[in-house]
């Protein structure tokens, strides 16, 4: 095929279908790179989809006419392309009216977006309009609030790739990355609507808020609920009142749950552990420290009650009410805050069937206990009166998977249903 000489050439957007006024949504290349047939120049997109515009011909960039946020059409000219073009692609571009190009596919996505085509220069500025990724990409950064300057592309010649994104956020969240940037909260002017007042945060709700944050940010949390049926375990602890007064200890289903949760752990180890710093390996315990909310007029508070599977329940009793005691009184002590490796919240006095309970990491499990009600169970003849009790267990998935959280569960209930299990 015959070449025609050196010269520069006209690059314009092709016939892209009913699309009118499209956005250029990425510069792919810069003056001065050396670009091949089909070599992306720039992405545009419509309210339907987005496409790469390829270079019709080889060449050297001499010039971009378009700038990110431009708007165009077909027919609009792009950029100007120095090179030895031949007469087949040349004319193709010349005649680009009589030849329409596809048009725009129905989803962002499109084959041209997934096109492993290349720029000549690996070398892409820290801009973010410079950064070489495809629409699809840039979405998927913008959703996870990821920054695509921050990330090294593993596709050809530096092009950043979805599995890329991915990999940078789950880095970021394992603490092995940089810190991804969310999107923050519209601050607004809530006195335009009516009379307001505000009210500070007490410092152990602001410490507790950011510990919260930060528990819900880097746990992958799973919730499973189920239900206890405890009527047997409660017609025990009533039938403990009256020793409970001489002991001077009251009794709650608490110390029951934390027995069995402590028992149980001893045979689902994982829940009894956390990840390591790299997040790729568990550090197994092999002590029982099991923590338990106490609300207070300053806010939550997490007292650990230590060794709980070598104790019995009037000794857990009296522990519980002294920590709680303390945690009231602001005279907890740090070292009874510290060391937990499991943790029960319970909201029985307020009610409620089931919630999520945040992980208190490093932890990577912790139970939620709903209100106690009395409710018809079928036995097989006929539904009789039951008290259940309602149970929520969060988990780190990274730590624990279904299956193994499910099961954990499954023996926690029956431990509570009969309670006789535990000094089996």
């Amino acid at each position: 095929m015959s070449k025609t000489a050196a010269r520069e050439s006209d690059v314009v957007i092709p016939d892209i279908g009913e699309a009118e006024d499209v956005e250029v949504i990425e510069l792919c290349v810069a003056p001065g790179d050396a670009v091949e047939v089909d070599d992306p120049l720039i992405v545009i997109e419509s309210n339907k989809a987005s496409m790469e515009v390829p270079s019709p011909f080889a060449g050297t960039l001499r010039g971009l006419k378009v700038v990110l946020g431009d708007v165009v059409n077909a027919g609009d000219v792009i950029a100007i392309i120095a090179g030895e073009a031949d007469g087949e692609a040349q004319g193709a571009q010349d005649s680009a009216d009589e030849e329409p190009a596809p048009t725009m596919a129905p989803s962002a996505e499109t084959a041209a977006v997934e096109r492993a085509a290349d720029p000549a220069s690996p070398d892409v500025s820290p801009a973010a309009d410079r950064v070489y990724a495809g629409p699809a990409v840039r979405r998927l950064a913008r959703e996870l609030g990821a920054d695509l300057t921050a990330m090294r592309g593993s596709g050809s010649r530096g092009r950043i790739l979805k599995d890329d994104v991915k990999a940078f956020v789950k880095a970021m969240m394992t603490g092995g990355g940089p810190a991804v940037s969310l999107p923050g909260v519209p601050e607004i002017d809530f006195a335009r609507f009516g009379p307001v007042e505000e009210v500070p945060l007490t410092r152990l709700e602001r410490r507790g808020g950011k510990n919260l944050y930060g528990s819900w940010l880097n746990v992958v949390h799973v919730t499973q609920h189920d239900e206890a049926d405890v009527t047997e375990l409660e017609a025990f602890r009533k039938s403990l009142a009256t020793e409970g007064e001489a002991r001077g200890v009251k009794l709650t289903p608490l110390p029951f749950i934390m027995k069995a949760c402590a028992d149980n752990l001893r045979e689902f180890p994982r829940l009894n552990a956390s990840l390591n710093a790299g997040a790729d390996g568990l550090i197994l315990k092999r002590y029982h420290h099991i923590g338990f909310a106490v609300d207070t007029e300053d806010g939550l508070i997490v007292p650990v009650i230590r060794d709980v599977d070598q104790k019995g329940v009037w000794q857990l009793a009296a522990e519980i009410a002294e920590l709680s005691a303390a945690a009231r009184e602001r005279k907890v002590r740090p070292d009874d805050l510290r060391g937990g490796c499991f943790t029960v919240s319970s909201l029985g006095r307020v009610g409620g069937t089931g919630f999520t309970p945040i992980v208190n990491a490093p932890e990577v499990a912790i139970l939620g206990v709903g209100r106690l009600a009395m409710k018809p169970v079928w036995d097989g003849l006929e539904f009789r009166p039951r008290a259940v009790l309602p149970l929520s267990l969060s988990y780190d998935h990274r730590a624990i998977n279904g299956a193994e959280g499910g099961a954990f569960m499954v023996e926690l209930t029956r431990l509570l249903r009969d309670i006789r299990r535990l000094v089996l």
